[in-house]
């Protein structure tokens, strides 16, 4: 499904630039030159595909120039809310993405501290009437500045009318009113939970202007993710070991039929489990090189 983004429905940031801006931009040769996207391109290149995320990214840094340079015109100025839903499978990256974002948000002057406060229903739902919205305000407050992420956000909804649930979610749509600019919200989940979650609050889609669709990854993807994930270990992939998990992986998504398919964690722990054989077999050598220390052959990858 293609994601929604709509920024400019609820006008433009207020904000002024200030040293912090200089962390993410950090000379004026990158913002000066032909692409003033560079250092975003930079900051996101780690994260394989996702670009309808990195275009959003573009949309926010280039909305709070041109912002600037229209209060310095005299025209006017509005703040933008940028609370977000990400939808997508186990593995997509939705947690990763939400922690770069607090870094970037705060470097770019959007948040005043850029702390991430990650949080599931057992952090907001209480247990009795008027705890919840006791526990969830806590944890907002705690949030002012920076961003909190609730993943598995439509367990919220799960309980029934007499759940405590219903009150958690009242609450943050409240606070994300009252409080808009201050913080910045995401809530996170697979796609066809998070439909149904949003039909239970009356208003609450229309909260955030930014819905992210975190796609499964094809096989070229996750075969680039298990490089990028071996070289970070300083490990290799033989081009043999490659071939096997490709074969492997293909095999995955056609029964899987794209669904319930764990994509980057799947891939890790296939990476995470070869090291470990790669390990067993070295030690059972007792004589090895340089070269042998960081290359992940077929015989190490266990796809069962």
């Amino acid at each position: 499904m293609e994601s929604q983004v709509s920024l400019n429905k609820n006008g433009q940031i207020n904000i002024v630039l200030h040293e912090r801006e200089k962390l993410f931009f950090e000379n004026n040769e990158t913002v000066n030159s032909n692409d003033p996207f560079k250092r975003i391109d930079q900051e996101f290149s780690y994260f394989i595909g996702m670009n309808r995320l990195k275009e959003t990214i573009k949309e926010i840094y280039a909305n709070i120039q041109i912002n600037q340079k229209r209060e310095q015109a005299g025209l006017k100025t509005q703040k933008q809310v940028l609370h977000m839903l990400f939808k997508g499978n186990p593995g997509t990256g939705k947690t990763t993405v939400a922690r770069k974002l607090a870094k970037a948000f705060y470097e770019m002057n959007v948040l005043s501290k850029g702390h991430f406060i990650e949080a599931e229903r057992a952090d907001l739902v209480g247990e009795y009437i008027g705890h919840t919205a006791q526990k969830t305000k806590a944890l907002i407050d705690k949030a002012m500045g920076g961003l909190l992420f609730v993943d598995e956000a439509y367990s919220l909804a799960r309980g029934g009318e007499k759940d405590f649930g219903k009150e958690a979610i009242d609450t943050l749509v409240k606070h994300m009113e009252d409080n808009q600019n201050q913080f910045i919200l995401i809530l996170a989940g697979y796609p066809n939970e998070m439909e149904q979650f949003l039909t239970l609050n009356p208003g609450l889609a229309s909260r955030f202007p930014i819905v992210l669709d975190f796609e499964d990854y094809t096989v070229d993807q996750l075969l680039q993710i298990a490089r990028q994930m071996a070289i970070e270990r300083e490990y290799q992939l033989t081009k043999e070991a490659e071939w096997k998990l490709r074969d492997h992986l293909m095999k995955q998504k056609q029964q899987y039929f794209y669904h319930n398919f764990s994509n980057a964690r799947f891939i890790r722990n296939i990476i995470e489990k070869s090291i470990r054989k790669h390990a067993v077999r070295l030690i059972r050598k007792n004589s090895y090189t340089t070269e042998e220390l960081m290359l992940i052959t077929k015989h190490d990858l266990t796809l069962e």
